[in-house]
Parts: structure tokens; sequence; C-alpha cells
């Protein structure tokens, strides 16, 4: 159904993390979140943005997000009614801003699911109540902490453990970690494209310790790279930062550049296009994997949701809230047997804590929508 609109909140809130997270294009210590609440006079939804804080990982950022949001996106909105899979359309004439578009899509459809009583999880077509849990260990001083932090996670009960890698990173570690580890850890690597095409012989050495798949070997706009090589690898490549759509995806895909693609909602501008792209991986026989950008319980509630589907084939991105948090703005996803449950919930299906999120508010507007 359309949702009526009055209002759209735009929030900005700044959590800590619970430890230093760095990867190959920096170091993060906090989250600073934007929501995105639109509010009408039969329902009201919430959404996350999950764009990072500097244009590192992409060259979309939060203050960013929050500007084109402000001045561009929410102005488009019909307050007589709007619906989350007319949304794209409507917002087709701004160029780009997928983690914006995304974060008002995500609000849209929790406002249209609360309304009919629906989880994101069915209206998204999922087909599992629980998903497996897996855990992103970023970059170390030391392979001796490392080490020490994978068994602290394989003691929590992850049994899927993506490395973060960069050039002058990657064998030692990984070598440790299989060494410390065996089989009992499903392992990839994610590179987030920090190397080259002439690095493949180093690349291929990493054949050798039996991951999972290699993330993002080569830079977002590299597709050439990929295919070539793909062709020299027997890991199987995973492309993150290069999908930003069912057409980047496709093309990737037929002109042989992955074998695997890690789809983030954020990224490819919502919900909806990240269900068509699983939808055509599924068609052309391509392993899915879903990832995770940090998100507080509100965006990651919905990204477990989408996990559920049944094309998500590989180890995601996706843990329990004390991950990162210390206190999260929801209450906390927690790890089940190595698992984490689908909200079932109308909605994104979140426990907001809208206290908690008033003591961490660094910035708040209402913006009126008129006709």
């Amino acid at each position: 159904p359309a949702v009526k609109l009055t209002h759209v909140e735009l929030r900005r809130v700044r959590l800590p993390l619970v430890e230093p997270f760095q990867a190959s294009y920096g170091t993060e210590s906090t989250r600073d979140v934007l929501l995105v609440r639109v509010i009408g006079p039969d329902s009201e939804g919430i959404g996350e943005c999950s764009a990072m804080e500097s244009p590192r990982y992409t060259s979309e950022f939060v203050d960013a997000a929050h500007l084109v949001l402000r001045r561009f996106l929410v102005p488009m909105l019909d307050p007589d009614g709007v619906s989350a899979a007319r949304l794209g359309h409507l917002l087709g004439p701004i160029s780009g801003h997928h983690f914006a578009k995304a974060a008002l899509e995500a609000a849209v459809l929790d406002a249209e699911l609360k309304i009919t009583g629906q989880s994101m999880a069915e209206r998204l077509g999922a087909s599992r109540t629980r998903i497996p849990a897996a855990v992103v260990v970023g970059i170390n001083d030391s392979i001796e902490s490392l080490v020490d932090q994978v068994a602290r996670r394989v003691g929590e009960g992850y049994r899927r453990v993506k490395l973060k890698i960069r050039p002058g990173w990657d064998l030692v570690p990984v070598q440790a970690v299989r060494q410390a580890f065996g089989d009992a850890v499903a392992l990839s690597v994610d590179a987030n494209g920090s190397y080259a095409l002439s690095d493949t012989r180093r690349l291929q050495e990493l054949d050798a310790h039996g991951l999972v798949f290699i993330e993002q070997p080569l830079p977002h706009d590299d597709i050439r790279g990929h295919v070539d090589l793909a062709r020299r690898l027997q890991t199987p490549i995973c492309l993150d930062e290069s999908i930003i759509s069912m057409r980047s995806a496709l093309d990737a895909i037929e002109r042989g550049a992955c074998q695997a693609i890690s789809i983030k909602p954020g990224r490819v501008g919502g919900f909806l296009e990240a269900v068509r792209i699983h939808d055509l991986c599924v068609a052309r026989g391509v392993a899915v994997s879903c990832g995770g950008m940090m998100e507080t319980g509100i965006g990651r509630a919905a990204v477990v949701a989408l996990a559920a589907l049944p094309g998500f084939n590989l180890p995601g991105d996706l843990s329990a809230s004390d991950r990162y948090f210390t206190r999260d703005i929801t209450a906390p996803l927690r790890l089940d047997d190595g698992h984490l449950r689908v909200p079932t919930g109308p909605g994104n299906g979140a426990i907001v804590d809208h206290n908690f999120i008033a003591e961490i508010t660094t910035q708040r507007e209402t913006i009126a929508l008129t006709r």
C-alpha cells in the first residue's frame, strides 16, 4: 500500500565501536549513523543509512547522504502516497547516492509493512527463520593479536570468519589462522580493492589455504582485471564494491569476472534492488553472500531478513550486536548456536530503544512534506 506521509525526520547518532576496526581503506573507531524516519497519520517507519563517515570505502559518505536526502530526495516524496515499489522510479532522476536512497526505501518499507502486519522477511521472500552468522576480523597490529581475536570469536560461537587483507598483510595472517583453527572455520578474505593485477602471483599463493572466496581483490572499476584474475586463481572471486546495481551484476557475471557476489542493500540502492540481484544470481548459478556495513540493530534487522532468502549460500558479514557495539540502539541481536534469528515482527522487526537514541543524538531535523 501507498503510505501517506506528513514529515520525515533525519537524525544522526554516534556510537563508539567496542574496538577499532581496520581495513585496507582505513580505521574506524566510531559509527556516525544517519537514521531516516518517515511519519504519517496511519503509520511510521525507520531506516538506516549505512554509509561510512568518510568517502574511503565508496565515494558516498554519511554527510553527503544527509545533504542529498534533505535537499533532493525527501522533497520529491508525495505526501498523498508513497510506496517502496515505486520509490526507485520516483528517485531515478537523482544520479547515484545509493546509500541515501536505500535508507529512505527501508523507512518506507517499514511503514508499509506495519500497516499490513507483514514482516520484512516475508515481504522480501525469506525462506529461513535463522541464518548462519559470520564475523569479520580487521587488520591487526600483530599475528599474535589476530589469532587471539579469531580465537575469541570462535569461542563465542562463530564458525565463519572473514579476514581483512591488503598488500603486506595477507599470506602470513591467512596461514597463521588456518594453522591455528584448521577446517573448524570457513575462512575467506576481503581486500577491498587494494591489489593490482600485477599482484596475481601473490594472490595465487592464497589458493593453498582452502579459502571460501577472495572478496574484491582489485579496484571496483577494474572488471576487465577481475576477468583476467578469475582465470588464474583457483579460489573463487567474490565482487563487492564493483556491484552497484543489477546491471553491473549482470555485466560482471556475463564477462566471467566473478564466481560470487556480495550484496549490500545500501550500496545497490535498496532492498528491492538487492532482491533483484539475488534473483539474477540464483538464475545464473552464481553464489551469493550478504554483506554488512557495521549497522546498528535497525539496519542489521533488515539485512538479516534479506540474508534469509534462499540464494544466500555463502558466509556473509552478519554478526551479533555485541560484535561492534557495547549497547545497541535496539534490543540486541544475539548469537544462537552460530546463527542469528530472523526478526518476525511487523516491518523490519527491530525493537527500537528510543530513549537511548535520544541520549546519543548529535543532530536532528524534521522536514514537513508539502503538496
